[in-house]
């Protein structure tokens, strides 16, 4: 099992956070879609459509993360399981898809929000490394966009390989 590196992981805890809220902003989860396991998918995807369906767009002005806490990480039968507590700070509030205007929330002052997030990790993940290769036509990737290869179309789930956000309270 590869070494515990605490600051590289609350960097990724970070990362994918605000990756997460611009995807709810932009209404679209696909860039997140490999760092997020199907359940965290499916309710922010349930939001975004709930949004759509009135006609409105979630706004996180501001977004960014105050503090990152490990609060706790356990090694079970085949995973490994972190849970963090995030402070972020943003502006929350909803405008109008097609005009853009302001809605409801508050879009004058960023709000300081705590949550609880949960990951976990494979103890048999693969080697990190042989990610950064296309398995479908071996061309060089980053993992830390959009988990298809812009090449080939391959999509690869990132759980296989490395920590993936499973809940968040």
């Amino acid at each position: 099992m590869n070494e515990f590196n605490e600051a590289m992981f609350k960097t990724k805890v970070d990362n994918i956070f605000v990756k997460l809220f611009t995807a709810i902003m932009k209404g679209n989860l696909q860039e997140v879609d490999h760092f997020i396991s199907d359940s965290v998918y499916n309710k922010y995807e349930e939001y975004i459509n709930k949004l759509d369906n009135n006609n409105e767009r979630q706004m996180y002005d501001e977004l960014n993360v105050k503090h990152t806490d490990i609060i706790s990480r356990d090694i079970l039968e085949d995973k490994e399981v972190v849970k963090v507590r995030i402070i972020s700070r943003y502006m929350d509030y909803i405008i109008s898809k097609s005009t853009g205007n302001f809605i409801r929330g508050d879009n004058t002052r960023r709000i300081e929000k705590e949550y609880i997030l949960t990951f976990e990790k494979k103890l048999d993940t693969k080697d990190i490394k042989i990610v950064r290769k296309c398995p479908g036509c071996g061309a060089s990737i980053s993992v830390n966009t959009s988990g298809k290869c812009e090449y080939c179309g391959t999509i690869y789930n990132l759980e296989d390989y490395d920590y993936i956000l499973v809940n968040i309270d």
